[in-house]
């Protein structure tokens, strides 16, 4: 049975608002919500077991890094990026991540490799056994933690929130089975790693970005009402 948390102490709240937010973003991130689901603040509240005022407060925090639009009288929608918004986040993770490049390389030690190579064979192993939402998952987390060797942690999150919005990309304009990056990319740019080659490993990231870009469609789909008891309604368990 659902726990109804509009009772509870301010506290207890805002862990419970923390938590819608990671349920959506989750959701919204592993194409579970696709680009253009309506997001009523009704339906939302019920299966949350929380009030529309802190639904809102929730969407309004999604809206302000992009994954959704929020319209008066319309309501909430999940983000459907433009053509141009797409390439554009491409084109910025791609020099953001490749200008990392030699930071990471100052700092990269045998455990970070190691680290890495377990995230492709997970990647590889969810593509195999066609879990789209953890390869999506681990696509995102190889990148991310690729640039945390750095230490740079204001780019790291930089980085974590691009990649958000990049699976909103992929969902937008990807074929179907399309789900993160290819597994043969990462495998390369681990390599490249190890060799410790600046050069060529700039320019592999690159291509790496380049080749996601060229395998967009560019279609858009329709918009749609998703099942939000069937895909949050066990969150209050």
């Amino acid at each position: 049975m659902k726990h109804d948390f509009r009772a509870q102490a301010p506290a207890e709240l805002q862990d419970k608002e923390e938590f819608i937010w990671q349920s959506l973003m989750n959701a919204i991130v592993e194409h579970q919500l696709p680009p253009g689901s309506k997001l009523p603040e009704e339906a939302l509240a019920e299966v949350f077991g929380v009030s529309r005022t802190g639904i809102r407060k929730v969407l309004t925090r999604l809206a302000t890094v992009q994954m959704i639009t929020m319209a008066p009288k319309r309501g909430a929608f999940v983000a459907t990026p433009s053509v141009e918004e797409s390439k554009s986040i491409f084109q910025t993770r791609s020099m953001i991540e490749c200008a990392n490049l030699v930071n990471v390389l100052d700092h990269l030690q045998p455990p970070h490799l190691v680290a890495l190579e377990k995230l492709i064979r997970q990647e590889d192993e969810a593509h195999h056994i066609g879990d789209g939402a953890a390869a999506i998952r681990l696509s995102a987390a190889f990148h991310i933690q690729l640039q945390a060797i750095s230490g740079n942690q204001v780019l790291t999150e930089m980085v974590t929130g691009l990649t958000q919005r990049s699976s909103l990309v992929i969902a937008t304009w990807g074929a179907p089975w399309q789900r993160g990056c290819r597994c043969v990319d990462h495998d390369n740019l681990l390599e490249l790693l190890r060799k410790k080659d600046l050069a060529p490993l700039t320019h592999a990231m690159q291509h790496h970005f380049e080749h996601i870009v060229s395998s967009l469609h560019f279609e858009r789909s329709g918009e749609m009402v998703p099942d939000f008891a069937r895909l949050f309604g066990t969150q209050g368990d």
